[in-house]
């Protein structure tokens, strides 16, 4: 469950990236290896942040908003990389960062975060806590009260013994996302095309997470969606394209401006619906404890009996883990999927596993996920080409940082530009092949695709600010595909058009992902 908000918050790091192009003139860019964070000619001597090569504002404006790259600046990236170095500065809007783009950087960075790490401060989300009177939660507070509630949250969805409890729920979802998509294979023209898989997988990754921290099933995979359900789908896409606007506006602009009040509406309509559905859980516990009935629940019940987070911070936090709960799910099934039905070997083998270690379709276990090695290569192989967040984001507040030879002041924000390490040929062999094998250990190292630097491949984040979902998310994919190869052999639609990834806070494809799911004898 990568976080949106809990990764790079918004895409203003990639966004700072600027091309170089031929026909722009780039003066005095210093090479590569001039650029080395060891050089030996600075040896023992500390450069500071003014000292790191980077775009000139026009220079990024141009390549964004001319060159045309706003919606592709997980590239962007790479080609900084190639014309800075490994490390350079960003200046855009309010945001002053400094991208670092190896695996040794991102490790010095994560290791000098402290206790406390923030990803990147959110006045706007802190604005509307303050006007409403909520809890700030996990994305606005810091320092120890965010530890609190951090310490609150990890033990039910961080060891597996306690995840592994939500799976019959998980499975349930995922028999109704079967039945979902052999209702609109039957109404495509041909039988077997569903249109648009990531909108699929958006509602069985809502129901998924829903139905753990709601404790409530609501629906997203009927026939008919429920109306305040989509409701509040469109509450959370709209808060989102919002934030990505509001939060390079000026305070000034707030009494002047019609997207201030959009975006808090968005935010009224999202809360407003996440606390109806808790306070109808609340109202449901209390009437089967009223009449002496066992109460069963999964998360939501563990938070309320605990006394470590109030029911204002319940609210917040139940509705933010929500938040990022769908898109790590449904945009990496989305890709799985597009990149198996374009290469029949790989789909091959990965049906024999699954068919090897769940014999005559039977459901999967936690066990039988034991047993698929090359499944969870294919989820991660597939998370290293399309990560769900192409960019991370460190906000160390309360020390100075050395990285190499640059020494950083407090309060200095960095962007680990994941994407660009992920793809990068000297981590990994082949990078922009789908190769589900290199995860798995071959018996001669030497030979195989396995060696990388650890923090090469971090797509659920490390250290205290890891993703909290994280094998929440896993399992949902690995029961879902596990599934589907069982009963389904994938295709690409005759014609289909290449799909590409492109920015949207999120990587996320171009164009809709159709695919035909021809039933398996």
């Amino acid at each position: 469950m990568r976080f949106r908000v809990a990764t790079a918050l918004f895409p203003w790091p990639s966004l700072l990236a600027a091309r170089a192009t031929r026909r722009w003139p780039v003066t005095s860019v210093p090479s590569r290896r001039n650029l080395s964070v060891h050089s030996a000619s600075d040896a023992g001597k500390m450069k500071s942040i003014d000292d790191l090569p980077g775009p000139s504002l026009a220079t990024t404006l141009y390549w964004l908003f001319v060159e045309g790259y706003a919606d592709k600046s997980h590239l962007l990236q790479g080609i900084q990389r190639d014309i800075y170095g490994p490390i350079w500065r960003s200046r855009f809007g309010p945001f002053d960062m400094v991208n670092v783009a190896s695996p040794e950087l991102i490790s010095q960075v994560i290791h000098q975060e402290g206790r406390y790490p923030v990803r990147a401060e959110l006045p706007h989300w802190k604005e509307y806590r303050d006007l409403r009177g909520q809890a700030y939660g996990l994305h606005v507070d810091s320092g120890p009260e965010w530890s609190r509630l951090r310490g609150a949250l990890n033990p039910k969805m961080l060891k597996l013994h306690e995840v592994s409890t939500f799976a019959a729920v998980i499975n349930e979802v995922v028999e109704d996302l079967l039945k979902r998509f052999e209702l609109l294979r039957g109404r495509s023209e041909d039988g077997s095309t569903v249109s648009d898989v990531a909108s699929e997988f958006y509602k069985f990754g809502f129901e998924g997470i829903s139905a753990i921290l709601f404790e409530t099933r609501l629906g997203c995979l009927q026939e008919d969606v429920p109306e305040d359900i989509v409701h509040f789908i469109n509450a959370i896409n709209n808060m989102f394209t919002l934030s990505e606007l509001v939060i390079l506006l000026p305070r000034w602009s707030r009494t002047i401006l019609p997207l201030w009040k959009r975006f808090f509406q968005a935010w009224d309509d999202l809360s407003g619906v996440a606390q109806m559905l808790i306070d109808r859980r609340v109202a449901e516990i209390a009437v089967r404890m009223q009449s002496g009935e066992p109460v069963e629940g999964l998360y939501l019940s563990h938070l309320l009996s605990s006394d470590h987070m109030t029911r204002a911070e319940v609210y917040t936090c139940i509705t933010e883990l929500l938040l990022g709960g769908v898109d790590t799910t449904s945009n990496t099934l989305s890709w799985a999927l597009y990149r198996l039905a374009k290469d029949a070997a790989v789909q091959r083998q990965l049906h024999d596993e699954v068919t090897s270690a769940c014999p005559d379709g039977r459901t999967p276990t936690m066990d039988d996920l034991s047993a698929m090695p090359y499944l969870k290569a294919v989820v991660k192989e597939t998370l290293r080409l399309y990560p769900v967040v192409p960019g991370n984001a460190r906000f160390i507040t309360d020390k100075e940082v050395v990285l190499g030879n640059y020494r950083f002041p407090k309060k200095t924000l960095f962007h680990l530009c994941h994407y660009t390490v992920l793809h990068d040929e000297a981590q990994f062999e082949a990078a922009g092949s789908f190769a589900p094998h290199r995860w798995l250990r071959p018996e001669r190292p030497r030979t195989g695709f396995y060696r990388h630097h650890p923090y090469s491949f971090i797509p659920f984040g490390v250290g205290v600010r890891g993703c909290v979902g994280k094998r929440l998310a896993e399992m949902e994919m690995h029961f879902a595909l596990a599934r589907l190869m069982q009963h389904y052999e994938v295709r690409l639609p005759d014609g289909a058009v290449v799909v590409e990834p492109k920015t949207r806070t999120l990587l996320i494809p171009d164009r809709p992902i159709n695919l035909r799911f021809l039933p398996r004898a």
